[in-house]
């Protein structure tokens, strides 16, 4: 498998590219995804979006909202098969995000925290 660091800091440049196929090409087909924000951009009270399409969609409609979105990363932390990104996201906001990377090297669940 590919080195973990790696997979997080490729995912850190991609969405600093904004460039939408780039950032996609991270996350596996059967990704679940959770975020607060789900709940605010999509109005949906569940919080989570599964399937790389819906991901997909939502993602569009961030990087809309956030026209001059940037993230800082401070640091990656690596788990068994998962890892944890830190970083200032939108509005100077403290972010992580807790990714398991199936066996093909993608992102197939996440979950995402805001301070």
């Amino acid at each position: 498998m590919e080195n973990l660091i790696h997979i997080g800091e490729a995912w850190v440049q991609a969405w600093n590219s904004h460039n939408l196929d780039e950032i996609m090409s991270h996350y596996d087909d059967d990704v679940t995804f959770y975020s607060p924000l789900i709940k605010r951009i999509n109005n949906d009270p569940t919080g989570c979006i599964r399937g790389k399409e819906n991901l997909k969609a939502y993602f569009t409609r961030g990087l809309e909202a956030y026209p001059d979105l940037h993230f800082e990363l401070y640091h990656i932390l690596e788990g068994v098969n998962s890892i944890v990104l830190y970083y200032k996201s939108i509005n100077d906001k403290l972010s992580t995000e807790m990714m398991v990377i199936n066996e093909k090297g993608m992102v197939s669940e996440v979950r995402a925290h805001y301070k």
